[in-house]
């Protein structure tokens, strides 16, 4: 516990230790010890410094025969097979409790940071799913409002089937969308960016999609917006939204954004994220040739400062001057550009919404995000009785404009229970006739 800018963390350490071994001495099978794992690193309150067991299987968690979503400031029935539960209808409380301290109580003391209100909006809805959590009462009696009418049911749990799976997917991110554009023929173009950590196939279309932007840049440009949906990211690698800015909106301002920024990076050069760091070097040299000789210099860096046993290799500031691009200037962007926001946008895609929001027209539609701290890119270590892992981060940021703890807020936010492409093509259009009424925006899929 070496950061200086962090004087209060071994007590948050020390008090995560104390609540898990409360609950350490009341363990006795997976799933508590799956919730007693989970209660440590509430109290860490950090998506990038934790402890946590494998889930528990689906095949012995539990619903009451509806799945919830969170939307704005409460719970809603998503989709039911309860008669005396219905689709749409708020979630007032259950066991003379109201729905916001239930969830503090069952989900948000063993999940998530409820500081955050993008936690909200992914994290609430496990208040209707039971993982067999020993600490926890179920809800028993819970009072639903639909159509100015209030009616109190008992939920009878039973074990999970294919429609809740179904379900429960769809309730937060709606229909993800395939890496790459998916409509430009018509007002619209729609860019889908469901995660930065791609597999072989989504690298592939990563690059495929990059080029198709190059080719066809000047007919998006024509259109009336263009969408870039985040929905189902949950971060990765902050290269492939930097790839995208440089492809839509042209190197040059990418450059002047990343010449203005203040932060500097911190990597934590113990022996064990060193070696991790010599792992990364192969593994962009495969997946990122372009990123090669950057983690090539940090991890050199690292075994430098780790030989002169120093804490920390600081990363040096990269002069624009010294970037080599070979893209033509770009006609500027002169055309909306939204940004649809999950509520588990964090890490990488939380990059990617530092980047997008200070480049031309950008406006942010769908929840609030998640927050980072300032801690940022990790390795998952095994602890040695092989039960538990650990997740380690490995670098600080310095001087980050962005807060430890901030969250960014949508212009627009969609609280239609489906988050539908349809739904967004739908908010989208409206807005735009608010921005344009004269004219109205239309969009056709390939």
């Amino acid at each position: 516990m070496v950061n200086p800018t962090d004087p209060s963390f071994p007590k948050r350490l020390e008090a995560a230790r104390q609540r898990g071994l409360v609950l350490a001495h009341r363990t006795r099978n997976q799933a508590g010890l799956q919730a007693t794992l989970g209660a440590f690193s509430a109290v860490l309150r950090d998506g990038h410094a934790e402890a946590f067991v494998e889930p528990i299987i689906s095949s012995t968690v539990r619903w009451p025969g509806f799945v919830a979503a969170w939307r704005g400031d409460a719970l809603y029935v998503y989709a039911s097979q309860m008669p005396d539960v219905e689709k749409g209808a708020r979630v007032l409380g259950c066991d003379g409790l109201d729905t916001p301290s239930l969830v503090v109580r069952n989900v948000f003391a063993f999940r998530g940071r409820p500081d955050e209100a993008g936690q909200w909006w992914s994290q609430a809805r496990n208040l209707f799913q039971d993982e067999g959590n020993p600490f926890v009462k179920l809800p028993g009696r819970c009072r639903f409002s639909v159509s100015g009418k209030v009616a109190q049911v008992k939920l009878r749990w039973r074990p999970v089937d294919e429609t809740y799976k179904k379900w429960r997917t769809l309730s937060y991110n709606g229909d993800v969308l395939p890496v790459g554009l998916t409509g430009s023929h018509g007002k619209l173009t729609w860019i889908a960016l469901p995660t930065f950590d791609p597999d072989d196939t989504q690298r592939a279309m990563y690059r495929n999609m990059f080029a198709e932007i190059a080719r066809r840049r000047a007919t998006m440009l024509a259109g009336d917006a263009v969408v870039i949906d985040l929905r189902g990211n949950q971060g990765g690698s902050s290269l492939w939204s930097e790839q995208l800015a440089r492809a839509l909106w042209g190197s040059a301002p990418v450059d002047r954004i990343e010449a203005s920024d203040p932060s500097r990076v911190w990597w934590r050069a113990s022996r064990g994220n060193t070696n991790y760091a010599a792992t990364m070097v192969k593994q962009l040299a495969m997946e990122q040739p372009e990123a090669e000789g950057w983690i090539t210099a940090v991890w050199e860096g690292m075994r430098a400062a780790l030989a002169s046993d120093r804490a920390f290799y600081v990363e040096p500031a990269t002069p624009t001057a010294t970037k080599k691009t070979t893209q033509p200037s770009l006609p500027p962007i002169g055309l909306p550009v939204y940004v649809i926001v999950p509520g588990q946008c964090a890490s990488a895609c939380l990059d990617a919404l530092d980047l997008f929001t200070r480049l031309p027209h950008t406006r942010l539609i769908g929840a609030p995000s998640s927050a980072d701290s300032i801690y940022l890119d990790v390795r998952v270590e095994s602890l040695p009785d092989g039960l538990a892992k650990v997740v380690v981060p490995m670098k600080l940021y310095r001087d980050r404009p962005r807060a430890a703890g901030q969250i960014y807020r949508p212009a627009i936010e969609v609280h239609d229970l489906s988050w539908s492409t349809e739904a967004f093509e739908r908010s989208i259009e409206e807005d735009l006739k608010r921005q344009r009424p004269t004219q109205l925006s239309t969009y056709t899929k390939l």
